[in-house]
């Protein structure tokens, strides 16, 4: 489904260093990136999304969305991103949000129930907590029918019984909705729960362990 051969010079945290990732992805994979802070994760996902430049090519269903001299803009791939900001419309209601991206009333209103925040429907989302804001963000994601769903370390901010639930629901939406998935994370747990490929990035080169080695390159991460 997907090819990604890219590189970018990037300052890390140790300094100086290029970003360099050579992968392909299958579709329906749900794969979690993990790495020290700093190693260029939240860059990858962005050169991915075509929120960042980048050297090199990356190919989606015979697509090209950068290289031969072009590069697809963002609102043209097929993608859902999760920041891990949430990076919500301040001056919208959570509904407000969802509708922003697709204008579809029937989806909004079913993963909002989804989500379990239907009755905050209509509510600001300055108003509302960390949990339900990335929920709201992860409906909104999904308010693209993505193919291709991006998140950066979404559950990072929530309390342990949370994001077992909001794990549990993105692995259903997952498979529900047919995406392929990558995910930046730093919990083992999680990665357990969700991963069917584990990729750690080490001084900005992207690696592929057996997920049989999560224990041990969480030490490192």
């Amino acid at each position: 489904m997907l090819h990604i051969s890219v590189e970018k010079d990037l300052h890390g945290s140790s300094g100086r260093m290029t970003l360099s990732v050579n992968v392909d992805v299958d579709t329906g994979d749900f794969i979690v990136i993990m790495g020290e802070s700093g190693a260029g994760k939240s860059t990858f996902l962005r050169i991915l999304a075509g929120l960042e430049s980048a050297e090199g090519r990356i190919i989606c269903n015979d697509v090209v969305w950068l290289g031969e001299k072009k590069t697809v803009p963002v609102q043209q791939r097929n993608v859902g991103f999760v920041f891990q900001d949430y990076a919500l419309f301040d001056n919208m209601s959570v509904k407000e949000n969802l509708l922003f991206v697709n204008r579809d009333e029937a989806l909004a209103d079913e993963l909002l129930e989804m989500m379990e925040i239907e009755k905050i429907a209509e509510r600001n989302v300055t108003t509302l907590s960390g949990g339900q804001k990335q929920r709201v963000a992860l409906a909104r994601a999904l308010m693209r029918r993505p193919k291709l769903l991006l998140m950066d370390e979404p559950l990072s901010a929530l309390d342990p019984r949370m994001r077992r639930k909001l794990s549990t629901q993105i692995k259903a939406l997952h498979e529900r909705f047919g995406m392929t998935t990558l995910m930046i994370s730093h919990d083992v747990s999680e990665a357990m729960a969700l991963a069917t490929r584990l990729w750690f990035i080490e001084e900005g080169n992207m690696k592929e362990y057996p997920l049989s080695m999560l224990d041990e390159l969480y030490k490192e991460a």
